[in-house]
């Protein structure tokens, strides 16, 4: 089935190319490093920042870009399967907490202790779910969902609304949210994190930049970044 893009969005990501702009596809966790990236990058950048699948599906549907980043190594690798983009490289590492708003209201203790809770979760489809699915496993709990989400900031805006009593989200999420949340770390994250990845997408018409903007984020003077937004370098 083919999916239709906005034409706003064609339209305006086709004119950035023309007018020499990079267009970045970032996962949504990765909008925290965008500001950081022009600078570090000294490319003129376009962000585009939604869940890790539907940056893919967009990309497969014809929308243009020339950096695509993804939360984890599956999404990334259907898009190299699709012929979508090249030589993809780790850049940095994202694992899952809980989080809850401040005062946490509904007195949640841990990942076991949400069966009276209103939660919000990612899709299983996007990689922020599925890491969710692999802890729920590995701490033999079940979450049962209010809402599943297309991307970790949908998540983190429906706790921090408090219209959730608890979500399940990245580190670097729960630290961009300060002291809106509360973090509940939750037991066998360290063991399923999320790898970041970065590539050239295929039919960039600025391949050259789009490379280096790449090579930007897996640089040594960008480990600070990552590290200052709640992520782990590569």
């Amino acid at each position: 089935m083919r999916i239709a893009l906005p034409l706003a969005l064609v339209l305006l990501l086709s004119a950035c190319a023309q007018n020499g702009q990079l267009t970045v596809f970032g996962a949504a966790s990765t909008r925290l490093i965008n500001e950081s990236l022009v600078q570090q990058s000294g490319e003129d950048l376009q962000f585009h920042n939604a869940g890790s699948a539907t940056l893919v599906q967009q990309l497969r549907e014809g929308a243009p870009a020339d950096v695509l980043i993804t939360a984890n190594e599956a999404t990334m690798q259907q898009a190299q399967d699709a012929g979508l983009v090249t030589h993809p490289r780790a850049v940095a590492t994202n694992s899952m907490v809980l989080i809850v708003p401040k005062g946490n209201p509904a007195g949640v203790r841990g990942i076991d202790d949400l069966d009276k809770a209103v939660v919000v979760i990612c899709d299983v489809q996007v990689p922020c779910g599925d890491t969710t699915a692999r802890l729920e496993k590995a701490n033999n709990a079940t979450i049962t969902p209010a809402s599943l989400e297309q991307s970790v900031s949908d998540v983190l805006g429906k706790v921090t609304s408090g219209e959730a009593d608890a979500g399940v989200v990245y580190q670097s999420d729960a630290a961009a949210a300060g002291d809106s949340v509360e973090v509940i770390e939750i037991p066998h994250a360290n063991e399923y994190p999320n790898r970041i990845m970065a590539a050239v997408v295929k039919d960039s018409s600025h391949r050259d930049q789009a490379q280096a903007v790449v090579d930007t984020l897996g640089s040594e003077q960008f480990r600070a970044i990552w590290q200052e937004q709640g992520f782990t370098p590569q």
